[in-house]
């Protein structure tokens, strides 16, 4: 019965790439989470639009199809399904959120139909619940917070406060921060930590819970709006005064650019200052990027396009939508992309696709990220020895 079912799964396969459209299936957050995924949408039609207009993908046109999973991962499986066998897809890709990325890896697996993860950043999509059939665009947790660990460590503060939204993403954030700076520096303390329920932080009492423990050092997790109310919270009571601070995701302009004059000057994060980008391939995005919506990228726009330049160069390679011999297409697949050239990595299906770390200050009453660099995820990956006592042997 298996091989029934993997016969008749690559033979709608088959049959969808034979027609003169790939399909692209993809699911996401749109009504919970605008602020990152409407850019992030804008991204990938830009990449359809270039790659079609350059001749599609081995003589045949992209075709994007799009459906919200509100946030749940219930209507995320229900949005894949129906990706799958209403609209004849031929691949799936996208979540946000890491507990509906997880959701969806999970129906890839079962259903034995390629996944590109293109946002979610909880570890478990690659290693402990990593499968055969998914692989992961963005750096994960475990990536972002290896970037910060080195400026943590030159602050040289030993009393560590911690607050996080409490769900997979910032549990999974939390614990690698805590391992890796204990590693780095063994007489650390946690003193505080606070987890708020995501989307509803009652910032005035975290921020209270937090200044009662005197901390001298903070990791922040918090994003979106959870972060400008805790940062105007703090603010306002005079919390981040001395006090120094590394935070995941708060130079992403879909998150810094709300801060305004409110940014916290000198906190060390991970982001995307697009202003500051000076290379050939990034100014080329840039400029088309411009051109289509006279507007400026956000990270997302970057994670969008660079998830359907992943796609278009793993059909191409595999010169099918087949499953298995696109899961084999993205085994070691290189795609260049705005911020340089990233690897799918064959061991865990994790790409290298790094990040931006820089210091928060205030230009013109706007948050800006200074003294940037660009971390290549490659360097900030665990060893292979270290992925096979977390990646399941059957997953690969």
């Amino acid at each position: 019965m298996k091989l029934a079912g993997a016969i008749t799964l690559a033979t709608a396969s088959a049959l969808a790439y034979s027609q003169d459209v790939i399909k692209i299936g993809e699911l996401n957050s749109y009504k919970t989470q605008p602020a990152f995924l409407g850019p992030y949408k804008m991204g990938m039609e830009l990449a359809v639009e270039q790659i079609n207009e350059a001749g599609g993908v081995n003589g045949k046109k992209l075709e994007l199809i799009v459906r919200d999973d509100n946030s749940n991962p219930g209507d995320a499986v229900r949005a894949a399904e129906e990706l799958l066998t209403r609209d004849k897809v031929d691949v799936l890709t996208g979540t946000f959120l890491s507990h509906v990325g997880l959701a969806v890896t999970d129906f890839a697996k079962h259903k034995q139909r390629f996944f590109l993860a293109s946002e979610p950043l909880t570890d478990k999509i690659v290693w402990e619940d990593g499968n055969h059939y998914t692989y992961r665009l963005r750096a994960s947790t475990y990536m972002q917070v290896a970037m910060l660990i080195p400026a943590a460590v030159k602050m040289n503060k030993k009393r560590w406060a911690i607050v996080y939204p409490n769900y997979e993403y910032g549990q999974s954030a939390v614990t690698t921060f805590k391992t890796l700076l204990k590693q780095a520096q063994p007489d650390v303390e946690f003193v505080a930590e606070q987890a708020a329920p995501l989307g509803k932080i009652d910032a005035g009492n975290v921020v209270q819970a937090l200044a009662d423990a005197k901390p001298e050092a903070m990791f922040n997790v918090l994003f979106a709006t959870d972060l400008a109310k805790f940062v105007r919270a703090g603010t306002q009571r005079n919390f981040f005064e001395n006090l120094s601070v590394v935070s995941l995701l708060t130079g992403e302009p879909e998150y810094l650019d709300p801060l305004g004059a409110e940014t916290p000057v000198g906190w060390v994060v991970t982001g995307y200052p697009w202003y500051a980008i000076d290379t050939p391939e990034h100014n080329r995005f840039l400029e088309a990027y411009q051109k289509r919506y006279d507007d400026y990228p956000r990270l997302g726009t970057i994670i969008g396009y660079n998830a359907i330049l992943s796609l278009a160069a793993g059909i191409d390679k595999a010169d099918t939508t087949e499953t298995e011999a696109l899961v084999e297409a993205f085994k070691g697949l290189e795609v260049d992309t705005p911020v340089g050239r990233i690897t799918y990595r064959g061991i865990d299906h994790q790409s290298t696709m790094g990040a931006y770390v820089g210091t928060l200050a205030i230009k013109d009453g706007k948050g800006i990220m200074t003294d940037i660099e660009y971390i290549d995820g490659a360097s900030v990956l665990p060893s292979d020895e270290q992925v096979r006592q977390w990646r399941p042997a059957s997953a690969n």
